[in-house]
């Protein structure tokens, strides 16, 4: 399926090749700098901790959509065992689990995802993606996500607990997001948008927490780009609309915002608690740790990001 010429026409309006060198495999995360970071830090001023992954376990949101995208398996492999043999020395418990890496809560890499041959930055796929895995652009090249992190609650501005059915989100709802906030999204940010989908998790209807789902559509695109963010979570499961919000473009926000603007994703992000916190205190912006697993050769990679207040 051709990209339609509506979507490659704001593919190109917002495109960041090159602006980081023509090597350059980390897009948007180049925003994140020192001053940034050290911004981020003032957001710090009652040490409260808030995490934001979902449980880890079998009951986790995959239901067979996407093959081999399994929900953890955990394993125990050790249980009181003693090394020496001698049950009264040293003795040990070990475990081991087998998921897909982007089964929960977690980020996908700019290798994640390519249409017309291209990943991010004109890189050909062909050449970069194997079976062993991703040779550029994977999760690896990603040390640390570590910035100011804003939350926009989509919902809360919209009156509502949470947003009923496959609501295609816009700027103007990411705008009144922020008027709720009160707070701008600024350069080097990681935008956290919640619509109220994961209670539909929670309350175990996995099948509807699939879809549908209002999420961040192609209207949003431009407001990303414009704002300098580098990168955004959500609190659904697929991103954006699933189906597809064309029938001539499949999943065509991940390819702009993966390969032509370099924009890290993420998704199953767990945002009931911070929206209590945030509409307590009245503080929507917050220091974030959001750092993947540093997986080789990765394409995604499990987080449970951090909030500090």
């Amino acid at each position: 399926m051709a990209m339609p010429p509506e979507v490659k026409a704001l593919a190109a309006k917002v495109r960041n090749w090159g602006r980081w060198g023509d090597d350059d495999e980390i897009g948007t995360l180049n925003l994140i700098t020192d001053d940034v970071v050290k911004a981020a830090a003032k957001e710090i001023t009652t040490g409260k901790r808030l995490a934001l992954g979902i449980p880890l376990d079998e009951n986790g949101p995959q239901i067979g959509v996407v093959p081999g995208r399994d929900n953890p398996v955990r394993e125990m492999i050790m249980v009181n065992t003693p090394i020496t043999g001698d049950p009264t020395n040293f003795t040990t418990s070990d475990d081991k689990v087998a998921m897909g890496i982007q089964a929960g809560t977690h980020w996908d890499a700019l290798a994640h995802v390519s249409y017309e041959g291209n990943l991010y930055n004109g890189v050909k796929s062909s050449e970069v993606i194997t079976a062993a895995g991703a040779a550029r652009m994977g999760i690896d090249k990603i040390t640390t996500i570590v910035s100011r992190g804003v939350l926009l609650d989509v919902a809360k501005a919209k009156g509502v607990d949470r947003i009923e059915g496959s609501y295609p989100l816009t700027g103007a709802d990411l705008d009144a997001a922020c008027e709720l906030g009160k707070v701008q999204v600024r350069s080097g940010d990681v935008v956290l948008i919640r619509t109220g989908q994961m209670q539909l998790f929670f309350a175990g209807d996995r099948e509807a927490y699939l879809t549908p789902s209002p999420v961040p559509s192609l209207q949003t695109v431009e407001w990303f780009h414009s704002h300098d963010v580098v990168a955004v979570a959500t609190d659904n499961s697929t991103f954006e609309c699933y189906p597809s919000e064309r029938e001539d473009a499949m999943l065509p926000v991940h390819l702009l915002h993966l390969v032509d603007m370099g924009m890290t994703q993420g998704q199953n992000w767990n945002l009931e608690e911070l929206a209590e916190d945030c509409a307590a205190d009245g503080r929507y912006s917050f220091f974030l740790d959001a750092s993947p697993m540093p997986f080789t050769h990765g394409v995604g990679s499990p987080v449970n990001p951090i909030v500090i207040k």
